[in-house]
């Protein structure tokens, strides 16, 4: 045990005095271990980069951009409803106004004459519809009482045609009695004229005869003028009977004629809603002269002038409003990127005009590329076809409350990134 103890320190020592001997082993020995830290490192390096790398790639991967894009907006052309002189034009091109304000103003004596001749017109109708229409109801008492008095004169014509008529036969019988005393003395007469001529009967019974004769003639004459009065009499009392029966019939229509009553009533009527409607759009074209904003935003393309002549429908200047609502995004994706882009998905807009981005999100896609919308679209049936990839505009709108300042424009040049992972 003790010998043992006693060779271990000698075995050591020559170790410990190996640098000054000026023995190589320990230093290639530090070497390896210094390599092989190195290839540790540079192993670990590789494994971070390639971390970093798919870390990147899939960063990149979740999004989809590109540069050809713009702001859109709605931009609202100004024109007159009715034509007219310019008196006043109250805004400048590039300045802001809001909706409701006043941006020139027509010369409104032509509209107001046109106002009062309506306010006439209407008042001349009313008068009119007013009098047709208190005219029915006497015209229906009026007919009603025309027919009664029709009907009455029917019955007492009617009446006065059989009187005249027992008149007529009454005047008949007495002629007949005054034609057969006429020829009772006719025949005394022929009788006695002979006798008185021979003394054989008094010559005054004669002379009585022959008056009689007489007298029965006169008669005659006067039950034939009586005959003759009494069918006179006939004859106008039909005539009277006549007249009372077209008196009837005429009655009759006068339904019809309070039916038409009715409707001369409805016709004016009707003429004074016309008229109503014809002052409303007289009062109406006075307030078209007074041209307002239809919407907040930016005049511009500013033409009118004060002392020009404007027609109705004539573009006039222009507003374009900067709300959120009413700017988006127009972003013309190629159709190789359009693969995971949805409605919904986040985006964001870089601005190049200020260097500073604004979120949003994808609102829809176009229907067609922006070659078929276009004014001359592409012909690729003559053969010499050469694949081109096309864009699709797709709609991106801004968050809202991410232009508060309004300083986005229409047409300015962005660039969208859309999150599609």
């Amino acid at each position: 045990m003790a010998t043992s103890v006693t060779e271990a320190p000698v075995a050591r020592r020559p170790d410990a005095s190996a640098p000054s001997g000026g023995d190589a082993r320990p230093v290639r020995t530090g070497r390896r271990r210094w390599t092989a830290g190195r290839k540790r490192a540079l192993a670990l390096a590789a494994l971070v980069a390639v971390v970093a790398a798919v870390l990147i790639w899939r960063h990149l991967g979740a999004w989809v951009s590109t540069d050809d894009a713009q702001i859109d907006g709605y931009v609202y052309p100004v024109s007159a409803r009715v034509s007219g002189h310019v008196t006043r034009v109250a805004v400048d091109d590039n300045q802001y106004v809001e909706a409701g304000t006043v941006l020139f103003q027509l010369d409104t004596r032509d509209y107001e004459v046109a106002v009062a001749d309506a306010k006439a017109t209407l008042a001349n109708a009313q008068a009119n519809a007013a009098a047709l229409r208190a005219s029915v109801p006497i015209t229906s008492v009026n007919t009603s009482t025309q027919l009664a008095s029709a009907v009455a004169d029917i019955d007492n014509t009617t009446a006065g045609v059989a009187a005249a008529q027992r008149q007529v036969d009454a005047a008949q019988a007495s002629l007949q009695e005054a034609d057969a005393n006429h020829l009772k003395a006719q025949d005394d007469v022929t009788r006695y004229q002979p006798l008185a001529a021979k003394d054989e009967i008094p010559q005054r019974q004669y002379t009585q005869a022959l008056a009689g004769e007489q007298a029965a003639a006169a008669a005659v004459e006067m039950a034939r003028a009586a005959g003759a009065a009494a069918q006179q009499q006939v004859t106008q009392a039909r005539a009277r009977l006549a007249q009372a029966q077209a008196q009837l019939r005429f009655a009759e229509t006068r339904p019809q004629q309070v039916s038409v009553q009715r409707s001369h009533a409805d016709a004016a009527d009707a003429e004074v809603e016309k008229a109503a409607a014809a002052l409303q759009q007289a009062q109406l074209n006075l307030g078209y002269t007074a041209v307002v904003a239809p919407v907040s935003g930016i005049v511009g393309q500013r033409s009118v002038q004060p002392g020009q002549n404007v027609a109705s429908g004539q573009q006039l200047l222009t507003i374009v409003p900067l709300d959120d609502q009413n700017i988006w995004v127009t972003a013309n994706f190629q159709e190789t990127q359009l693969k995971l882009i949805r409605s919904g998905q986040p985006a964001t807009i870089s601005v190049d005009a200020y260097g500073r981005s604004y979120k949003g999100h994808v609102l829809s896609l176009a229907g067609a590329s922006g070659s078929v919308y276009s004014l001359l679209p592409p012909e690729n049936a003559t053969g010499n076809y050469v694949k081109v990839v096309q864009r699709i505009p797709v709609k991106i709108v801004l968050e809202k409350g991410q232009d508060p300042e309004h300083r986005l424009r229409p047409g300015m040049s962005v660039i969208p990134s859309v999150r599609v992972r």
